[in-house]
């Protein structure tokens, strides 16, 4: 059973938080991450045009991109393509930080309260992840297996159940 979550100052508890990644589950993110990276900014970018096609209220959240119509000039957009990157390196920190639960807890409360700031509701968080899953299931063809997508699945599960909580923490008023 999962355990308690407070904010990382103390506090409250404010929900249940999942099991973290066994063992195994680390080093199949980590092996699949490792494949995936050599790609990261195309697949950066076909996250974001996948969650525009599929979701497309969600452009509202993107101040340099908002205003840009047709999927094909977003798809050669620098903005996209640098919050793409943006996210993708993002992930990168998470898979370094999968040994380092306390900062890995933090950099995901702190992405939660910065989403805040930019208006991206918790509701996105889940989109993300499922355009992610497909680009890597797409990308790593043979290699994705079921062990492996049920390992991202747990990640992402524990990434965005911090991450709102530090959303509501900063819609709360409280930073930390």
């Amino acid at each position: 059973m999962g355990c308690a979550l407070a904010s990382p100052g103390g506090g409250p508890e404010v929900g249940v938080e999942p099991e973290p990644l066994s063992a195994e589950q680390k080093r199949l993110v980590r092996d699949s991450w490792a494949a995936l990276h050599r790609d990261i900014g195309h697949i950066g970018v076909i996250v974001f045009i996948r969650l525009l096609e599929t979701h497309p209220e969600c452009k509202d959240a993107f101040f340099h991109f908002r205003d840009v119509a047709d999927l094909e000039e977003l798809r050669s957009s620098r903005e996209l393509q640098a919050h793409g990157l943006r996210v993708m390196s993002f992930i990168e920190k998470t898979v370094a930080r999968l040994g380092e639960p306390e900062q890995l807890r933090q950099l995901m409360w702190d992405l939660g309260q910065s989403h805040h700031r930019y208006g991206a509701p918790p509701r996105y968080y889940q989109y993300v992840e499922e355009q992610f899953l497909q680009a890597a299931r797409d990308m790593l063809d043979q290699k994705w297996t079921e062990e492996v997508e049920a390992a991202w699945k747990s990640l992402f599960r524990y990434l965005v159940a911090v991450m709102k909580l530090g959303y509501a923490a900063s819609e709360e008023g409280g930073e930390d």
